[in-house]
C-alpha cells in the first residue's frame, strides 16, 4: 500500500455542502481533498431539490425567523456573485375562498418576509388575473406577487466545486469511504477508488454525506454518538407545458401543504412531497402515489388537465430532519453541525438548505480554523 496522502481537510461528499466547505477551506489556504461515491458532483440530494434559492416564506409560520433572515441574506449574495446561475423570479400566491389562510394573513406574512430582507411584494389587480398561465380563477379572492430566486442546483454545486479546484482542492469521484480512525493529532482514512484502495491522513474530516451521514459515522473510530434523524423523501415531476409569468406557490387541496409549480427547462416542474423514508438512500425513487398527488394539485389549479402518462420525468431526494413526532412542516430546517470531545477532528453536517450553503461552510470553518491553528 502506498504511503498515506496528507491534507488539512478531508471532505466526504461532493454535494452542495461538501463543495461549499471545500471552497471555503481552499480559499483560506488549506489543502483540501474531497471524496465522492458517485461519478459527478451533486448526484444525490443536491440535484434533486426544488431548484430554489429562497428564504423559506412558509417557515415564518413555525417561527424560524432567524433562518429566514439568514437565507434571504445568502440569496442577495448569490444574486450578486453568481448571476448566471441564480436569477430573481416572480412568485404568485393565489388565495381562493377555500384557501386556509385569508388574504390579510398572506399579506402580513409577505410584509414580514420583506422586513427580514425579502424583495417587495404587490397585490395583483383582478384585471391581470387572466394573464396567469391558465390559472383557474373560479373562487379566486386575491393574488400576491413577490420575488425569490431560482437556480440549477446541480450546476451551482459543480461551479462551486470547480472554484475550489482552481484553488488547489483535489476531488476524487467514484471513491467509496471505507473507514477512519481519528486520533488526537489527525485522522487516518481508508477509501477505495478507481485506482484501488488508498490511505489518507487529514488534520480534520468533514462528513458532508447528506442522507448517508449516520452510515458514514458507523465506520469511524472512536464512535461518535449520531444525531437521531429521519429521512423524508421529496418527489418532483416534470410535465409538458410552459409558464410565462413565473412560479406559483400553492396550497395543496389534499392536505394544505405548500407546493411549487414552476417553469423548468422549457417545461413545468411540480413539487414537492413529504414521505417518510427508510432504507438505503441510494435506492430512493418517486412513488406512483406521490406523482398522482402532485398531478392532482396541478389539475386543481390550472385549466389544462394532466395524468400520469404526461409525466416526462420524476425524481426524488431526501431531506435530513431531526427525528420527532411532530409534523414535518413544523420541524426545524436549521443546519446541525455535530462533533464531540471524543472526535474533535470530525465534524458532521446534518440537514441544511441549498440557499444557506455558504453560511454553513463559514460556520464550519470557524470550528476548523481553531482546530487547525492549534495543531
Amino acid at each position: 500500500m502506498p504511503a498515506a496522502t496528507m491534507c488539512d481537510v478531508l471532505v466526504i461528499g461532493a454535494g452542495i455542502h461538501g463543495a461549499a466547505v471545500a471552497y471555503a477551506a481552499a480559499l483560506q489556504g488549506y489543502s483540501v481533498r474531497v471524496i465522492e461515491q458517485f461519478s459527478h458532483a451533486a448526484e444525490g440530494t443536491s440535484s434533486r431539490s426544488s431548484k430554489l434559492i429562497h428564504g423559506g416564506l412558509r417557515y415564518l409560520e413555525s417561527g424560524q425567523f432567524r433562518l429566514v433572515r439568514q437565507c434571504l441574506q445568502e440569496q442577495r449574495t448569490l444574486l450578486k456573485e453568481r448571476p448566471s446561475l441564480v436569477t430573481l423570479t416572480p412568485f404568485y400566491i393565489p388565495v381562493y375562498a377555500s384557501t386556509t389562510r385569508p388574504p390579510w394573513k398572506i399579506a402580513a406574512g409577505l410584509w414580514l418576509y420583506q422586513l427580514l430582507g425579502g424583495h417587495r411584494f404587490t397585490r395583483l389587480p383582478e384585471s391581470d388575473w387572466d394573464t396567469l398561465d391558465g390559472l383557474n380563477t373560479g373562487g379566486l379572492r386575491a393574488v400576491f406577487r413577490y420575488f425569490d430566486a431560482q437556480t440549477d442546483d446541480r450546476e451551482l454545486t459543480r461551479a462551486i466545486l470547480h472554484d475550489a479546484g482552481t484553488l488547489g482542492a483535489k476531488v476524487s469521484f467514484n471513491t467509496i469511504f471505507e473507514q477512519a480512525i481519528c486520533e488526537p493529532a489527525a485522522c487516518q482514512i481508508t477509501c477505495c477508488g478507481p485506482a484501488g484502495k488508498e490511505t489518507l491522513t487529514a488534520r480534520a474530516v468533514v462528513n458532508a454525506s447528506g442522507p448517508w451521514v449516520n452510515r458514514v459515522l458507523e465506520h469511524i473510530t472512536p464512535r461518535q454518538t449520531p444525531v437521531d434523524i429521519e429521512l423524508v423523501q421529496g418527489t418532483h415531476i416534470i410535465v409538458p407545458g410552459s409558464l410565462k409569468q413565473g412560479i406559483y406557490y400553492l396550497e395543496a387541496p389534499q392536505d394544505q401543504r405548500a407546493i411549487f409549480i414552476m417553469p423548468w427547462q422549457d417545461r413545468i416542474m411540480i413539487g414537492t412531497t413529504e414521505t417518510h423514508y427508510q432504507g438505503d438512500p441510494a435506492d430512493v425513487h418517486p412513488l406512483e402515489e406521490e406523482q398522482t398527488y402532485l398531478l392532482d394539485v396541478y389539475n386543481h389549479y390550472f385549466n389544462s388537465k394532466l395524468d400520469t402518462s404526461d409525466v416526462i420525468e420524476a425524481f426524488a431526494g431526501l431531506r435530513v430532519l431531526p427525528a420527532s413526532h411532530t409534523k414535518v412542516f413544523n420541524r426545524s430546517r436549521d443546519t446541525m453541525l455535530h462533533y464531540d470531545e471524543n472526535t474533535p477532528r470530525l465534524l458532521s453536517i446534518y440537514g441544511g438548505k441549498l440557499t444557506s450553503h455558504a453560511h454553513t461552510a463559514a460556520e464550519i470553518m470557524k470550528h476548523l480554523t481553531k482546530l487547525l491553528r492549534t495543531g
